[in-house]
């Protein structure tokens, strides 16, 4: 449905892809953070932030028809690059788990600060639905 973009000669990227090439109906996410429907925190813990960010993305989602293997790019903004490596793994699980096994592409950055104080993460997705 949506063609990944390889550039000859480059080494296969791991968990996103360098690039998508898609046509349809288009859902832009807004900013999604780690908490709930009520806007409230259920947890501090920066896996258990992602995980309830990346369920926010996919519920936005939903209400625009889409699913998780319609997003061709998302930006990842945390607040704490140490926190983000060191629980890769957990992140992957978190990832897989809510989006499957499906890798658009991707940008993740450190950034100063969230508007929201006690959000650790906040992800901006994209998705196309085919036509």
């Amino acid at each position: 449905m949506h063609e990944i973009l390889q550039p000859e000669g480059w080494a296969k990227p791991i968990g996103y892809a360098n690039g998508v090439a898609a046509s349809g109906r288009t859902i832009f996410v807004g900013g999604q953070i780690g908490w709930n429907a009520q806007c409230q925190f259920e947890t501090d813990d920066f896996v258990g932030q992602v995980r309830q960010t990346l369920e926010n993305v996919v519920t936005v989602l939903k209400a625009g028809g889409a699913e998780p293997h319609h997003i061709t790019t998302m930006t990842w903004y945390f607040t704490d690059k140490k926190e983000y490596t060191e629980n890769l793994r957990g992140l992957g699980q978190a990832y897989r788990d809510v989006i499957g096994r499906h890798f658009p592409a991707m940008a993740a950055m450190q950034v100063v600060a969230l508007v929201e104080d006690r959000a650790k993460i906040e992800i901006q997705a994209t998705a196309v639905i085919p036509e």
